[in-house]
C-alpha cells in the first residue's frame, strides 16, 4: 500500500497559525503605516489648499508689471501668501507710529458712528486682540473639573484668573476656566470656577488639547512632578 503523502491535522493547523500570523503582522503593518502617513499627508494638503486660495485672492491685486508671473512661464507658488505677509508686516509698522495711530483712530471713530458695523467691527477687534495676545487669552494650565455633575471629571483650561465686576459680585478666588468640546477643542464653555475646586495638571497644554481633539484615545506621557 504506497505511503499517505497528504498532509496531517496537525501540520493544517500550524500552517493556519502561520498565515493567520501573516496577515496580523501585515494588518499591524498598514495600520502603522496609516498613523504615520495620514497627519503628514493631511497637514500638508490643508497648507496647499490655504496657499492656493490665498494665492487666488491675492495674487490678481497684483500690478502687472509687478507681478512675476508677467514675466514666468509658470505659476509662482506661495508668491499670494508672501505679499499677503509683506502687507499685514507693512501696516503693523504704519500704525505702531504716531500717524499711524492717528489715523487708525480716526477710521474707528467714523465706523463707530455707523451703527450695525460698529458693532461687528467692535466685536473683531476684541476677538482677534484677545487671540493674540500673550497674556489674556493664552491657556496657562490644564485642570480637571467636575462635569457635568460630581463624580464626572472634565478637562479644561485656565485662560485667567476672574476680574472686574465678576470678581467682585462672586467674591471669592476665581478663575476663568475654558472648558471645550470633543473633538472640536474651538467651541465650548466659559465658566468661572472657584480655584479650589480645580486639580492642576502637569502635562502641557499641548498635550491637553490633543487629549480632547483624540476623545482620549492619544494619552499624554505621565509627568510626575
Amino acid at each position: 500500500m504506497p505511503p499517505d503523502d497528504s498532509p496531517s491535522p496537525t501540520q493544517d493547523a500550524e500552517d493556519a497559525l502561520k498565515k493567520r500570523g501573516l496577515l496580523a503582522r501585515l494588518r499591524t503593518y498598514l495600520l502603522t503605516g496609516i498613523v504615520v502617513a495620514a497627519p503628514i499627508g493631511i497637514t500638508a494638503y490643508l497648507v496647499y489648499v490655504f496657499i492656493v486660495a490665498v494665492d487666488n485672492r491675492i495674487t490678481p491685486l497684483i500690478p502687472e508689471r509687478y507681478n512675476p508671473q508677467t514675466y514666468l512661464p509658470f505659476a509662482v507658488p506661495g508668491l499670494g501668501l508672501v505679499v499677503a505677509v509683506l502687507f499685514l508686516i507693512l501696516l503693523g509698522m504704519i500704525t505702531a507710529n504716531f500717524f499711524g495711530r492717528r489715523l487708525l483712530a480716526l477710521g474707528e471713530r467714523i465706523l463707530a458712528r455707523v451703527p450695525v458695523v460698529r458693532s461687528v467691527y467692535g466685536t473683531l477687534k476684541q476677538i482677534f486682540e484677545t487671540v493674540i495676545s500673550q497674556s489674556s487669552m493664552s491657556f496657562r494650565d490644564v485642570v480637571l473639573i467636575e462635569y457635568p455633575r460630581r463624580g464626572l471629571w472634565a478637562i479644561a483650561f485656565v485662560t485667567a484668573t476672574t476680574q472686574g465686576e465678576i470678581r467682585r459680585r462672586l467674591d471669592d478666588d476665581m478663575v476663568n476656566v475654558f472648558l471645550p468640546t470633543t473633538p472640536n477643542p474651538t467651541s465650548g464653555f466659559l465658566l468661572f470656577v472657584p480655584r479650589r475646586d480645580l486639580i492642576y495638571l502637569d502635562m502641557p497644554v499641548d498635550d491637553g488639547v490633543k487629549y480632547v481633539i483624540s476623545a482620549g484615545l492619544v494619552t499624554p506621557a505621565d509627568r510626575p512632578p
